[in-house]
This record gives C-alpha cells, structure tokens and sequence, in this order.
C-alpha cells in the first residue's frame, strides 16, 4: 500500500494531489473553515441531525408501536457507527499505510499532528454509518445525512491527511457496519424501546403523549404499584 502511495502514476495520488491543491490556492480563512469543519463540525452536525430525526419521530409517531420501531432505529445510528470504529482498528493496525503527508512532502496539510496510520479514515467511517443507518430510520434525514457524509470525505483529502481510497474505505466500512448488523440490532433494540414506550418514567424518550395519554400511562403505573404493594401485604398477613 505505501509503494502505491508513492507511486505518481497512481490515480489515488493523482486526484489526493487535484483535491489538496484546492487547499494552496484557497484563503487561509478558508482553509481554516475546510479544517474545522472537517475536523469536528460535520461530526458535530450529524449527531444534531440524529437528535433532530428523534425528536421528529416520537413527536409524530401514529403510535406507540412505530415509536418504538423507529427509535430503536435510530438508537442504532452511534452504535453501528461506535462499531465501525472498533473494527477499524485491527484493519489499520495490519495495512500500515502512512498517512499521505508523510511520504508526499509538498501537500497543504491543514491539521497537524497526525501521527497514527490512514487507512482507513475513522472520519468518513463514523459519519457514513452514522449516514447509513439514519436513512435506514428515515429517508430525508438519511440523506441530508449522506450529504454531510460526502463533504467530510471530501475535506479529509482536502486537509491532506487521507488519501482518497482512505475516504472510500471508510464509506465502505460505515456501509457494511450499518446494513448488515442491522438486523441483529433492531432484534435487540426495538423490545427495549417498546418496554421503555410503556413505561410512565422514560416513556417520554419514545413517544410525545398527549397530557391525558401521559396521566393515564403514569396512574396505570403508580395503579400497579400499589397492587403490587397490597398483594404484598396481603400474603405477609396471610403468612402471619
């Protein structure tokens, strides 16, 4: 991988070379801009896009039902994409590719410091898994969700600290994490997400319930309880 790295004929080197000159030619505020958003900003923004979807959901879920259902989905999102990264490192650690300004001196490297290996971009990996199973839950968020997820691929060659094949990598790997755990998951999730919907404590994280809805939940609850409670007396008489 590093031989290709260095390779001029090489088409990954060819495009990181056309992207990262964008960079030399830019202001400087501009480049600061590209850095901080690539750096934390879209990160940043697909976990607001996340809270946004949820907030959507249990606002106009029909029922408790698809609350569930679609909360567990989303609850998915920072998972797969906390996985994802777990894979990610064994598959760093046995490719060792370095990182581009390493081996390519003349590149506008907007952040410094970058130390460990490049392939591939933990970046591009949290923010497609991230993207993916979004669109999973919800399609428009899933794609406002995929947009970001291009851009910040796009500003990890323009900062000069991936290459582009980095970038594709991730995608792929954000990709696979997202859809094919998937299933498994939501088998996981979405009995937790119904138990926590008919709860009266933290049913609020699954579905918005109209004030009579929610008092009804909640005098259910507290119903149970003291049955619960004089069952419990009754038999301590009964033992007595």
């Amino acid at each position: 991988m590093a031989g290709l790295a260095q390779s001029g004929s090489n088409p990954d080197v060819e495009l990181l070379y056309d992207i990262n000159g964008l960079a030399k030619d830019a202001p400087h505020w501009f480049d600061r801009v590209v850095e901080f958003v690539g750096e934390f900003g879209l990160l940043f923004a697909m976990v607001l896009l996340v809270l946004g979807c949820w907030w959507r959901v249990r606002k106009r879920a029909a029922s408790g039902e698809e609350a569930a259902v679609s909360v567990a989905a989303l609850a998915w999102a920072p998972l797969a994409a906390g996985l994802a990264v777990v894979v990610n490192v064994p598959i760093r650690g046995f490719v060792e590719r370095p990182r581009p300004f390493r081996t390519h001196q003349d590149l506008e490297v907007l952040v410094a410091g970058k130390t460990d290996y490049s392939f591939v971009s933990d970046h591009a990996t949290i923010t497609m898994a991230l993207a993916v199973a979004l669109f999973v839950a919800n399609r428009r968020f899933g794609l406002v969700g995929l947009g970001l997820a291009l851009l910040e691929g796009f500003c990890r060659v323009y900062m000069g600290v991936h290459y582009p094949t980095d970038v594709v990598g991730g995608f792929a790997l954000g990709t696979a994490v997202a859809l094919l755990l998937s299933p498994v998951a939501m088998a996981l999730l979405t009995p937790v997400a119904r138990a926590m919907e008919r709860s009266g404590r933290v049913g609020w994280l699954i579905r918005r319930r109209a004030g009579a809805e929610r008092d009804a939940v909640i005098s259910g609850a507290r119903e149970g309880r003291s049955e619960g409670a004089a069952a419990g007396a009754e038999e301590r008489d009964l033992a007595a």
